[in-house]
């Protein structure tokens, strides 16, 4: 579907960092560069918010990383993990997500989610429909839900150029039959940042922390 994008457009992007890290690791063995992601996504418009839905442990180990998606202009909203009778571990930010897509749609006339999640069809639906705003998605299209990319009034397909959104990505794709089928992917996406000259050395710093893996998802056993 053809879509307009004016310099004059209020745009807010809302990414689902579980979604996207998940997926650029089944994928790619690769983490995402959030920075371009915006960029991208933004295209030249303007940006009114940029909202990360991350997960925060006991360690704050991942602190490293928040700071750098911070330095990029991406607020973070983090949510600690629940631990239920018998050890299970839980955290996830689908609700609290919607929330914000529908308290903010009147002050926006694009809404851009950064997820493959099928399960926000429904809100996509709502804010096209009930508030007239432009609703973008962008995710990795192998691990996307049909529903939600034919939901959208435009789906940017991260898989057709990997190397744009990623950081360490070395070619050829990891893709794992049966991964992401549609609205199955909501653990995807904890970690990331970018390379750009603004948050090398904090990637770095998380990087010599954790050897690239979010101690959330390690703790939460996803």
């Amino acid at each position: 579907m053809a879509i307009i994008k004016h310099k004059a457009q209020r745009v807010g992007i809302f990414i689902d960092t579980q979604n996207l890290y998940h997926s650029a690791k089944n994928l790619y063995k690769a983490k995402v560069n959030f920075g371009q992601v915006v960029k991208e996504a933004v295209a030249g418009r303007v940006l009114i918010r940029a909202v990360a839905y991350v997960i925060r442990t006991e360690s704050e180990e991942e602190k490293g990383f928040f700071e750098a998606l911070n330095k990029l202009g991406i607020e973070t909203k983090a949510k600690d993990i629940r631990v239920f009778a018998g050890g299970a571990k839980k955290a996830d930010w689908d609700l609290g997500t919607v929330v914000d897509l529908v308290a903010m749609a009147q002050k926006l006339d694009t809404i851009i989610l950064a997820t493959g999640d099928g399960d926000f069809v429904p809100v996509v639906e709502y804010l096209k429909y009930a508030h007239g705003c432009q609703v973008e998605v962008i995710a990795f299209g192998k691990s996307s839900s049909g529903q939600l990319r034919d939901a959208a009034d435009e789906f940017i397909d991260m898989c057709d150029d990997p190397r744009n959104y990623l950081i360490g990505y070395r070619g050829g794709s990891k893709w794992i039959p049966g991964f992401g089928t549609a609205g199955s992917d909501r653990n995807a996406g904890r970690v990331n940042a970018d390379t750009s000259p603004d948050t090398t050395e904090v990637q770095e710093e998380w990087d010599g922390k954790t050897d690239g893996e979010d101690p959330a998802i390690k703790m939460s056993g996803e």
